[in-house]
């Protein structure tokens, strides 16, 4: 078998064919009309071929994230955490990822852009079932998510028993970043 089948990264696997896994998708936007934007995000999401949102959080509000740091001089974000139940390839749901982010006026980052810039909307592939990868085209689970509170408290608040592949419980991810901002 090889490895990218037993990530279960093979898209070459008939989509229909492929039994339907829990994904978690964070998403963000400080440009714009924020909340009409993630309403509409979360729309776009749930019509999606095989794929189906089984729940959303309540959007929260974050400070924007700098390479040097949180900036509150500049625009803040609505965040939130959807679960979807999906049967697409992981590779072939952050495609449409992308191109959801496009289709609300986010171009695709070239190499002189900012890695860290202000955006319409910001769609992250959490997590995919308990899929590890650390391929650069799509890393699972997310590299920063068990460092991010506007990630793991709306993901908390849909299921407080939701597990970081690797990294452990969400909840208990959370519960490290409030002690590390008290003290």
């Amino acid at each position: 078998m090889s490895r990218r089948l037993a990530q279960g990264l093979d898209d070459e696997a008939p989509r229909a064919a492929r039994p339907a896994v829990p994904a978690v998708v964070a998403l963000g936007a400080n440009l714009g009309d924020r909340a009409e934007t993630i309403a509409a995000a979360l729309d776009d999401l749930a019509r999606l071929p095989l794929t189906s949102v089984t729940a959303a959080a309540a959007p929260i509000e974050s400070i924007a994230l700098t390479p040097s740091g949180p900036d509150a001089a500049a625009p803040g974000y609505l965040n939130t955490v959807a679960l979807l139940s999906t049967r697409l390839a992981p590779s072939v749901l952050l495609a449409y990822l992308h191109a959801v982010e496009e289709r609300h006026g986010r171009p695709r980052r070239t190499a002189d852009q900012p890695r860290w810039q202000d955006r319409t909307l910001d769609l992250d592939l959490i997590a995919y079932g308990e899929v590890r990868s650390d391929d650069p085209a799509l890393t699972l689970p997310h590299p920063r998510a068990a460092e991010r509170d506007f990630v793991l408290r709306p993901w908390a608040s849909l299921d407080p028993d939701a597990e970081l592949p690797g990294r452990g419980r969400v909840a208990d991810l959370l519960r490290a970043l409030d002690e590390e901002d008290a003290s």
